[in-house]
C-alpha cells in the first residue's frame, strides 16, 4: 500500500470514493422510490379487481361498478399465474384459482396456495367497501401476491391477489442499470480526476524536485552553491501550491545567507590558523634550538633550573608538533593536492609497526598478513607521507590511550577494489558517548581509556582528512577488550595509470 502515502493517489481514491456513495444513495433512494410508486398502483389495482369481484353482479345501487381488470394488462402480466381469487363462506372454501386469460384459462389453487391467502381477512362487512388491507403474501410454488379481501353481498368473503414478479423485474432490471451507468461513470470520473489531479499537482511536483536536490547538496561543509529557486510560475502566492514556493524560496534565501556568513567565518578562521600556524613556527624553532644548546651546558647550572630547561624542551616539541598539526588541518581544508604516487602499503604499515615497538616496547606490537596468495597486492595510489601518517597516528592512538602491556595489532586484507587496514587493541575501550565523535578536533576522552601522556586531540582527525582526501573510507567500533580502527583506501589496480603530479608541500608529522 505504498501508492496510498502519495497525495495525488488519496485525492483520486477520495473522489472515487465519494462519487461512488452518491452514486449508491441516489440508486438505491431511486429504486426505492420506484418500488414505492410501483407498489401503490398495483395495490390500486388490487383494489379495482377485487371491488369488481366483491360486487353485485348489476353494480351497486348508485349504478358505480368499476370495470373489470383487462387480464393481460397491469402489473400482474400475461400470463396464467399473476392473478388468484379464493372465495369463501364461514371459512369454508368454495373457490380457489387463477385469474387466467383466454390463453391459459383458469387454474385451480391446492391447500398450500389457499392457506396464506385465508389469512387475509376484511376490516369491514359490507360490499362495495374498500377496507385497504392489501397484504403481500407468498404463495408456495407461485410467488409473492399483493392480497386484498372484501366481503361480497351475500355474506361471502372473497380475497384477490396479483403477483409482484414484474413489479420486482421492473426494480431489478432498474438496479442493474443503474450498476452498470454509476460503475461507467465512477470508472470515467476516477481517471478524469487521475489526469486533473496530476496536473493541477504539477507545481509541487517541481517544488518537491527542487527540496529534493538542496538535500542532496554536501550543506554540512565547504563553500555550497544553492542557486536552485522555484520559477515565478509556480511561486504565485494566489493559490496553495505558491505560497509553498514563496516560503521555500525565502527559506533558501536565509539558507544561502547563512551558508555564506558561515563560509565566510570558516575561510577566515583557516586562515588564521594557517597564518598562525606558520608564524609560530619560526619563535618555536628558535625557542627549541635555545633550549637544547642550554640543555648542554647543565653541569653548569643548578639541578632545578637543569630540571626547568628540560620541562621547557618537552613542551616546545608538543607545541612543535600541534602547531604542524594545525597547519596540515588548515591546509587540508584549503583544498591543497596531496602527491599521488603507487605506495606499497603493507611496507608502509611494516615501517611503522617498527617505529612504534622502538617507540613504546611496553606495548605488544604486531603485524597481521593474509596468509592467501590471492590476497595480495596491498599497493595504493596517494601521498606516502601523508598516510604513513594515518598508520602513526593510528598506532600512536592505541599507544596513548592503553597501558604498557596492551597487544596492539596492525592488519591488512584486501577486497574487491580495495586495501582494507585495520588497528585493533585489547584496551578499555573508548566511553560510549565520545566514540560518534572521536573524528572531530581535539576531542579527547577521560573516562574508559587512560592517558600516560599528553594528546593534542588532532590525530585521528587528521587521520579522517587524509582518508577523505585519498576517497577513503574510516570507521571505528569498540567495546571494553577489542577496539577497531577500519580504514579502507581503493586499490592501485582499480584506479587506473597513475598520471605524475607536481608534489604540494604539506606540512604535519611524518
Amino acid at each position: 500500500m505504498t501508492w496510498m502515502r502519495s497525495l495525488q493517489a488519496r485525492i483520486v481514491l477520495t473522489t472515487v470514493v465519494l462519487l461512488a456513495v452518491v452514486c449508491a444513495v441516489v440508486g438505491v433512494g431511486a429504486a426505492v422510490s420506484l418500488r414505492h410508486y410501483l407498489g401503490e398502483q398495483l395495490a390500486q389495482e388490487v383494489s379495482r379487481t377485487v371491488g369488481f369481484a366483491a360486487g353485485p353482479p348489476g353494480g351497486d345501487d348508485s349504478g358505480n361498478r368499476p370495470p373489470p381488470p383487462d387480464a393481460g394488462s397491469g402489473f400482474g402480466g400475461g400470463d396464467g399465474t399473476s392473478r388468484i381469487q379464493v372465495r369463501s363462506v364461514d371459512g369454508q372454501v368454495v373457490s380457489a384459482s387463477t385469474l387466467g386469460n383466454f390463453r391459459s384459462g383458469d387454474q385451480p389453487l391446492d391447500d398450500s396456495q389457499v392457506a396464506p391467502v385465508l389469512a387475509v381477512t376484511p376490516l369491514q362487512r359490507g360490499p362495495g367497501i374498500d377496507p385497504n388491507t392489501t397484504q403481500p403474501v407468498s404463495l408456495p410454488g407461485l410467488g409473492t401476491y399483493l392480497v386484498q379481501a372484501r366481503y361480497t353481498s351475500d355474506g361471502s368473503v372473497v380475497a384477490v391477489g396479483i403477483s409482484t414478479s414484474r413489479m420486482d423485474a421492473t426494480v431489478g432490471r432498474l438496479a442493474l442499470i443503474e450498476i452498470v451507468i454509476f460503475a461507467i461513470g465512477v470508472a470515467v470520473a476516477g481517471v478524469a480526476a487521475a489526469f486533473a489531479t496530476r496536473a493541477t499537482l504539477r507545481p509541487l511536483h517541481r517544488v518537491s524536485a527542487i527540496a529534493r536536490r538542496v538535500s542532496e547538496l554536501p550543506l554540512e561543509r565547504g563553500e555550497v552553491e544553492l542557486d536552485d529557486r522555484v520559477p515565478e510560475a509556480d511561486a504565485d502566492p494566489r493559490t496553495e501550491v505558491g505560497q509553498v514556493g514563496v516560503a521555500f524560496n525565502r527559506m533558501l534565501g536565509h539558507v544561502a545567507g547563512a551558508l555564506e556568513v558561515r563560509q565566510e567565518s570558516e575561510t577566515r578562521v583557516r586562515r588564521f590558523v594557517a597564518d598562525a600556524s606558520h608564524e609560530l613556527r619560526t619563535p618555536l624553532a628558535a625557542i627549541r634550538g635555545y633550549s637544547e644548546l642550554a640543555r648542554r651546558r647543565t653541569d653548569d647550572l643548578p639541578p632545578e633550573v637543569a630540571a626547568m630547561l628540560e620541562r621547557v624542551g618537552s613542551q616546545t616539541e608538543r607545541m612543535t608538533l600541534l602547531v604542524e598539526d594545525l597547519l596540515l588541518l588548515a591546509r587540508l581544508d584549503a583544498g591543497r593536492p596531496l602527491a599521488r604516487e603507487r605506495v606499497d602499503l603493507a611496507r608502509l604499515v611494516a615501517d611503522a609497526v617498527a617505529d612504534a615497538h622502538a617507540t613504546a616496547p611496553g606495548h605488544r606490537w604486531s603485524l597481521r598478513l593474509p596468509e592467501d596468495p590471492a590476497e595480495t597486492g596491498f599497493d595504493v595510489v596517494g601521498d606516502p607521507e601523508r598516510l604513513h601518517q594515518v598508520v602513526a597516528n593510528l598506532l600512536a592512538n592505541a599507544r596513548t590511550h592503553t597501558r604498557p602491556g596492551t597487544r596492539v595489532v596492525a592488519g591488512l586484507s584486501r577486497g574487491a577494489d580495495v586495501v582494507r587496514l585495520e588497528v585493533a587493541d585489547d584496551g578499555p575501550g573508548i566511553a560510549p558517548e565520545l566514540l560518534d565523535h572521536v573524528f572531530e578536533r581535539f576531542a579527547r576522552g577521560e573516562t574508559g581509556r587512560a592517558r600516560s601522556t599528553g594528546s593534542t586531540g588532532l590525530g585521528l582527525s587528521i587521520v579522517s582528512a587524509v582518508v577523505t582526501e585519498h576517497g577513503g573510507r574510516l570507521g571505528v567500533t569498540s567495546v571494553p577488550g577489542d577496539t577497531r580502527f577500519t580504514v579502507e583506501l581503493p586499490a592501485a589496480d582499480r584506479q587506473g595509470p597513475v598520471r605524475p603530479s607536481a608534489r604540494a608541500p604539506v606540512a604535519g608529522r611524518g
